[in-house]
């Protein structure tokens, strides 16, 4: 009897067959599941078409693939939350990206020199006490 729900056959099957890889971008958050295949691309259940009609964010999103030359190879199941459209676009290309380097550690040199495996680390400043905004301030008047 399995003691939580990861252990379920479900969550083993795709721990035990696939490569995994995490993409954050801003507010968003991807994980990434790969597994050698025809090229088939899930996103929370949805096919890549339907989750992003734009043709730009889904050739963004193909990028590491096409970097190594291996679209078509793999079929990619993930999850992507947070954020905005571009956002979670930017966290599936990392993320993708990543697990490609787990499948196999000798294409880290493509991807690192087509730039997929830098992390975008910028993200919404916060605001300050005092401060109309992140950095705005109050109009100052001397009388």
């Amino acid at each position: 009897m399995p003691r939580s729900n990861l252990e379920s056959s479900r969550y083993l099957d795709v721990a035990a067959t696939n490569f995994y890889g995490t993409g954050r971008r801003k507010t968003s958050v991807a994980r990434v599941f790969l597994k050698p295949g025809s090229g088939e691309i899930v996103i929370r259940g949805t096919s890549l078409e339907k989750r992003f009609p734009s043709e730009a964010v889904r050739t963004r999103i193909k990028a590491p693939l096409e970097a190594i030359e291996a679209t078509g190879k793999f079929d990619i199941l993930a999850t992507a939350k947070g954020g905005g459209v571009t956002g979670q676009a930017d966290a599936l290309r990392l993320g993708i990206a990543r697990a490609l380097v787990a499948f196999d550690a000798e294409l880290r040199p493509a991807l690192k020199k087509a730039g997929m495996l830098t992390r975008d680390a910028r993200i919404k400043e916060r605001k300050k006490y005092g401060l109309a905004g992140a950095r705005k301030r109050f109009q100052f008047s001397k009388r």
